[in-house]
């Protein structure tokens, strides 16, 4: 009788909504999305565990790619080879990833958009890093692994990635109603934010970011809105502003070119290429009439993409242009969507590291479980082969009397002496004592002879002495959550060592789109200051033409470099930096403007010593001397530092400054005293020390006594100092010891 056909009706519009959720799904989790655990998409996972699995080690020959894309897609993803290919392919690619995966031999493409070679070209191994921080402990039972898709191989669901491969490498996927844009960070900063959220889980997204300021890009450029990272790292979304770094060089008559060394992120590929187009765009339509050549010089070495300009060319104008119609300047959109617990999830960057902790403390649990069983088994063992040679001899006769191996198992373990010969009764009292275990047993009936060897003995001790330190080791682990993370931190600081690299993106907040300050033409100047405090720069031309006058009416005439700082000492002890650049500079007549409203020093709580340039100062040696007599020289390298204030020496408590100065040839100080006594000394015998030692007494005072001069002498200069209406000659006093009372005039 044949079967009535069945037919089930449905609603046509409920049956496509559940198909196309079923393929939405299917699409978001086994394809375009990663997984928060491990940073990688189902294809990059079989390929690199492919890898792996084919024994293609950093340290083993490359493989042709066409036999890892065969065999990938043979065992684990049974979609198109291209796919498999592109995923191995980006995952070589210096220029797109932070951290690249696998090590390629051959033409694998380049920023400019050009494609890899066929994979019947190409080779590739794995990274160092890969198989040390990516593919480590799978023979540890610290994953699950899953069937494939036909059930004929087993592959791991998820990757033991001891690193935050999702904030390393980012991520880019078009799943179905959703997509994932995360971009790359730098591996020594994340390393370090990781480390933070383990000693203090607590952490929020402002302190995170004190260690992963933002992105770092393998293409370098800068990061352009900073203060609105916050926002971006605290919600998993938002716009990062990124532009290209562009420098200005002086080319043949006096023209300017602009050369790009770095793009944004976004640039990589066909937009170079689009960029280029952009630009003569912009000559053709009239937008600018500054450029007069571009060419694309880029290489193996890196981006260079030069803009001729022409005599007279705004350069800054120009820039701005380039910023706002061209993809110099672009919007990275950030979507930190990942696959958390089964589901897709945006989030920010501390619930990202909050996932991969606790990834990190599931690996750790489940590889230290795992190779505490496996020492609690050789310590079975180990136990029971000792106590076997302590009864060798009973042993071997129990061997020698069994009809078979079932018999001696039976007596070894259960101490059964049915159907054995023994030679004496005791012997047969003796073995029904025996209880080892199954495997003590089966490692007791494996024993060769060798092992009765005095050597092999003590091998055993020492072997079992290193089991039982290990069992206690991974007891320790395994019993607390901070040994673990001690574990855990240590390793992550392997990895930082080896291999973290210096940043190469810039983060900053541009206005205006100024991406770089124009390069100073640097040049000799002339630094005045009159008895008022007012300072100004003028070219040397100018003060060779008013030199007498100048002399006359400034307190302070130095030259130095327009690119140069001023040095400011003051009484108390304070150095003062000042930017020759934010002195006006201008005719010899011009005002100028107050020293106290373009640096710290202030003229009604200070008084300055000594004024000279940092490059004067910082290539010589610096005496200090106070008041109360104390003396010491030093280095004046110490000076050049970033603050526009710094203590400049240590003062006692009631102790002021009375004398700076740079030496040079000088042979002799001579100190002077307010009660008019001097002192004559060597000024080799004034020790060099550091900027924030008080230094040493050059000279013993009487009770209210305190220095009121010093003064510098070169060999065979003649001075003379006025006191009560008599002169002194300095040059005349006689040498003497420094910490000495001197002599009175």
């Amino acid at each position: 009788m044949r079967q009535e056909e069945q037919i089930i009706r449905t609603e046509y519009s409920e049956l496509m909504q559940k198909s196309y959720i079923d393929y939405a799904m299917s699409v978001i989790i086994a394809r375009a999305l990663p997984d928060v655990r491990d940073g990688l998409k189902p294809v990059q996972r079989r390929t690199l565990y492919d890898m792996y699995e084919l024994g293609i080690r950093y340290d083993k020959p490359y493989r042709k790619c066409a036999r890892i894309v065969g065999d990938t897609m043979g065992k684990y993803h049974p979609h198109g080879d291209s796919s498999i290919y592109e995923a191995l392919v980006v995952m070589a690619q210096d220029f797109k990833k932070g951290l690249p995966l696998v090590d390629g031999h051959g033409n694998f493409g380049s920023i400019e958009g050009d494609g890899a070679a066929a994979m019947r070209y190409t080779e590739a191994r794995l990274q160092k890093i890969t198989q040390e921080a990516y593919l480590a402990d799978l023979d540890k039972n610290v994953v699950d692994f899953v069937p494939n898709f036909d059930e004929t191989e087993k592959e791991p669901a998820v990757l033991p990635v001891k690193v935050p491969n999702l904030l390393l490498n980012g991520a880019e996927g078009i799943a179905v109603g959703m997509t994932t844009s995360i971009p790359p960070h730098n591996f020594g900063e994340v390393i370090d934010g990781v480390i933070a959220y383990m000693k203090d889980p607590d952490i929020n997204t402002e302190q995170m970011m004190r260690y992963i300021p933002g992105p770092d890009f393998p293409t370098g450029g800068i990061v352009a809105n900073k203060d609105e990272l916050l926002a971006v790292y605290s919600t998993g979304t938002g716009k990062i502003k990124i532009r290209g770094k562009v420098e200005v060089e002086k080319g043949k008559g006096g023209r300017d070119r602009l050369v790009i060394t770095e793009i944004p992120y976004t640039m990589i590929g066909a937009n170079i290429g689009k960029f280029l187009n952009d630009v003569y765009s912009l000559v053709e339509t009239k937008k600018t009439s500054d450029i007069v050549d571009i060419t694309n010089q880029s290489s193996k070495e890196g981006i260079r993409i030069v803009l001729e300009l022409k005599r007279g060319a705004d350069v800054e104008n120009l820039k701005n242009l380039l910023y706002k119609k061209t993809k110099l300047e672009d919007t990275f959109g950030v979507n930190m969507l990942a696959v958390a617990d089964g589901k897709p999830e945006t989030m920010g960057i501390v619930p990202i590291i909050r996932h991969h902790v606790n990834f990190q403390y599931e690996l750790a649990t489940r590889k230290y479980r795992t190779l505490l069983e496996k020492e609690r088994d050789k310590k079975e063992i180990q136990e029971g082969l000792m106590k076997a040679v302590d009864v060798i001899d009973l042993i071997i006769e129990i061997l020698r009397g069994s009809a078979s191996v079932k018999d001696a198992r039976a007596c070894l373990t259960g101490g059964i002496t049915d159907g054995i010969r023994f030679k004496s009764a005791q012997s047969k009292k003796d073995a029904a004592k025996l209880r080892f275990t199954e495997r003590q047993t089966t490692a007791i009936l494996e024993m060769r002879l060798q092992k009765l060897v005095g050597l092999e003995l003590e091998a055993l001790l020492k072997e079992h002495e290193q089991t039982l330190a290990n069992i206690a080791e991974y007891e320790e682990i395994l019993g607390s959550r901070g040994a673990m993370a001690k574990v855990i931190i240590r390793e992550l600081t392997h990895f930082k060592k080896e291999y973290a690299k210096p940043r190469k993106t810039v983060i900053d907040n541009l206005k205006e789109a100024v991406v770089e300050e124009k390069k100073i033409e640097e040049m000799d100047v002339v630094f005045l200051m009159d008895r008022f405090g007012y300072a100004k720069t003028v070219d040397v031309a100018t003060y060779e033409r008013n030199r007498e006058a100048a002399d006359a009416e400034n307190r302070c005439v130095l030259t130095c470099r327009n690119t140069d700082k001023i040095c400011i000492f003051t009484d108390k002890g304070q150095l003062h930096l000042l930017k020759v650049m934010d002195l006006p500079f201008g005719k010899f007549r011009d005002k100028g403007t107050p020293i106290d409203n373009i640096s710290n020093y202030n003229s009604s709580e200070e008084t300055f010593l000594y004024i000279n340039s940092l490059a004067a100062v910082s290539s010589a040696k610096v005496l200090f001397g106070t008041k109360s007599a104390m003396l010491k020289v030093v280095d004046g390298s110490e000076f050049d530092v970033a603050k526009r204030t710094t203590a400049a020496t240590k003062l006692g408590e009631g102790d002021e400054l009375i004398f700076v100065r740079t030496l040079a040839m000088e042979e002799t100080l001579i100190m002077q005293s307010a009660k008019d006594f001097f002192l004559r000394i060597d000024v080799s015998t004034v020790p060099e020390k550091k900027k924030g030692a008080v230094g040493v007494r050059g000279m013993k005072l009487g009770p209210g006594d305190a220095l009121t001069a010093m003064y510098l002498l070169n060999a065979g200069e003649e001075r003379c100092v006025e006191v009560h209406g008599t002169e002194v000659a300095l040059h005349r006093l006689r040498l003497a010891n420094r910490d000495t009372k001197g002599t009175k005039r």
